[in-house]
């Protein structure tokens, strides 16, 4: 009986350290937010990161001098920058997104939501516009070298049925500097 016990508790043991090793990787990762002490949206959107497991460093001392040495071009500027395991994180990107990438781990500077989308984290409220999370693929590159890597529409399922779908590629949008368009 007590070694049937021992070998239970061991087993127990066991199962749990394996189980801790499996734990999601963003729940340790850290993230360096570079902001201004004064804005309230970058607040919230370290709020959210740290809601979704990320351990968060913030320096109030403005973006604009960390974003032009880490490469990131100023169109696609926002209010806060955050570095990431080697990666560039500019404006109000969702959390699930930035742990995507870091799973897949590509060849590139990062993420950015460029200017500050109603609707975006940290930037909630009544009013929700489309926005597009970008891929930035090397130091320098702009809006127009963008690839769109998640795009967030709060009409398309509404419109979806109506219109034909949005461009899709970085190629359809060729000549296009806003996911804005008119309504017939």
């Amino acid at each position: 009986m007590k070694k049937h016990i021992c070998t239970l508790i061991t087993g127990f043991i066991i199962t749990s350290g394996m189980l801790s090793l499996t734990a999601p990787a963003h729940a340790t990762t850290t993230i360096e937010v570079y902001k201004s002490p004064t804005c309230g949206c970058c607040s919230k959107w370290v709020d959210h990161m740290r809601d979704h497991g990320f351990t968060v460093i913030t320096k109030d001392v403005g973006n604009k001098e960390i974003r032009k040495k880490v490469g990131m071009s100023e169109t696609l500027g926002s209010c806060h920058t955050a570095l990431v395991n080697g990666y560039v994180m500019e404006g109000h990107i969702p959390a699930p997104d930035i742990i995507r990438f870091l799973k897949e781990k590509p060849d590139a500077l990062g993420l950015a939501v460029p200017d500050m989308p109603h609707g975006s984290p940290g930037m909630e409220g009544r009013r929700v516009d489309p926005y597009n999370v970008l891929k930035v693929n090397a130091p320098g590159d702009t809006r127009r070298d963008a690839e769109i890597y998640q795009r967030y529409d709060p009409y398309a399922n509404k419109a979806a049925s109506t219109a034909p779908a949005a461009p899709a590629s970085k190629n359809d949008t060729e000549g296009f500097s806003s996911i804005m368009r008119l309504k017939n």
